[in-house]
């Protein structure tokens, strides 16, 4: 799918030490790319830090609220491509503390454009947001990128003010540069190993299986559209060559990334189904507790690939029981002794077999 494009590319990754851009910086360093990052300190215990990425790329630990800074970094490493994943990326959070949410996802997504704007060297820009920038309505089909935008939750409605000032700066500055392309992305929903994460499913259902403890599940009948990461990193990837390669064709234009249809499942299927791979003797109780909460959040969301897979020719690599079964398996690798490092190698060299056959 990418040849060797990547090699000798000079790639800038905002995020680069979160559970994506962790994967995402491995990923292109094993593609040949002069990675560089910019983002907040990595907790102790994230992927970023087992994949010893400090050793392997340029990692500016850096906030994009910042304006002045960002745009020194960006000026100072002069990249080819840009992967703009960076922010405040939970739906829990951002009712605890609305105003970061909206200052790191809104103007700190604004900061990033400014210096691109300003930045000669870059042929394309890959502006990550997310599936719930949609103002959700709760349909049972899937959303396409010329729906509505919009959000209840300080969270979704950031990522919506979000999609606004990109489409605003790629129509009236971006548009300007000489050999540019740029599109914004809209996925979510995605696991993986390596995510230790708050709030989050699969880290809450590894936690509970390394402490033993019974988990707790908030949301059963919550329905996802669950996708493996290295499904809509792949997705990213390839817009970013072909923007790079024409930069005119799909100019500004945004796109949804998500699994087909038969990945959508509740909350609790997927952990049911998350279960089923590890061993009888290590499994935790589950325990619901569905008692619903003050703090609005979707019950139901998904996305209508049939714009990227008709366009680009991009399909979900994996359905969701190998989604399921790959994250289950790198924890379990991991938890029995095998580095994260081998782990996470060995499940890239196995995706790219897959979408290269």
């Amino acid at each position: 799918m990418f040849d060797n494009f990547y090699r000798n590319k000079k790639v800038l990754i905002t995020g680069h030490t979160g559970f994506k851009g962790a994967w995402l910086s491995y990923w292109l360093y094993l593609l040949g790319a002069k990675v560089s990052g910019i983002a907040l300190e990595p907790n102790s215990n994230s992927l970023f830090n087992k994949l010893h990425l400090k050793d392997k790329i340029d990692s500016n630990i850096a906030d994009i609220r910042d304006s002045n800074l960002i745009n020194n970094i960006i000026q100072d490493y002069e990249p080819d491509i840009l992967f703009h994943l960076a922010g405040q990326a939970l739906v829990k959070k951002s009712y605890e503390n609305p105003k970061n949410t909206f200052e790191t996802n809104v103007i700190g997504s604004l900061n990033v454009l400014e210096a691109v704007n300003s930045c000669n060297s870059i042929g394309s820009l890959v502006y990550i947001t997310s599936d719930k920038c949609y103002l959700n309505n709760e349909w049972e089909w899937g959303y396409r990128e010329t729906d509505p935008l919009g959000g209840i939750d300080p969270y979704s409605a950031s990522k919506a003010c979000a999609e606004h000032v990109f489409k605003s700066y790629a129509v009236s500055f971006l548009n300007k540069k000489k050999r540019f392309g740029a599109a914004a992305v809209r996925a979510g929903n995605v696991i993986g190993g390596g995510d230790y994460s708050e709030n989050r499913i699969i880290p809450d259902i590894f936690k509970s299986i390394e402490n033993r403890k019974a988990i707790i599940i908030r949301s059963p009948n919550a329905t996802r559209p669950w996708q493996h990461i290295l499904d809509p990193l792949s997705g990213y990837l390839l817009i970013g060559k072909k923007l790079f390669n024409n930069s005119n064709v799909f100019y500004g234009e945004s796109w949804n990334i998500g699994p087909n249809n038969d990945s959508i499942k509740t909350v609790l299927e997927l952990t049911n189904f998350f279960l089923e791979n590890w061993e009888p003797l290590n499994r935790p109780v589950v325990k619901l507790n569905d008692l619903g909460s003050n703090l609005h959040e979707s019950n139901f969301l998904h996305l209508s690939i049939d714009k990227i897979q008709t366009k680009l020719k991009w399909h979900p690599t994996y359905n969701f029981h190998q989604a399921v079964k790959a994250t289950g398996q790198w924890y379990k690798k991991v938890m029995d002794g095998q580095k994260p490092l081998e782990v996470t190698k060995e499940q890239i060299l196995e995706f790219e077999k897959k979408i290269n056959a």
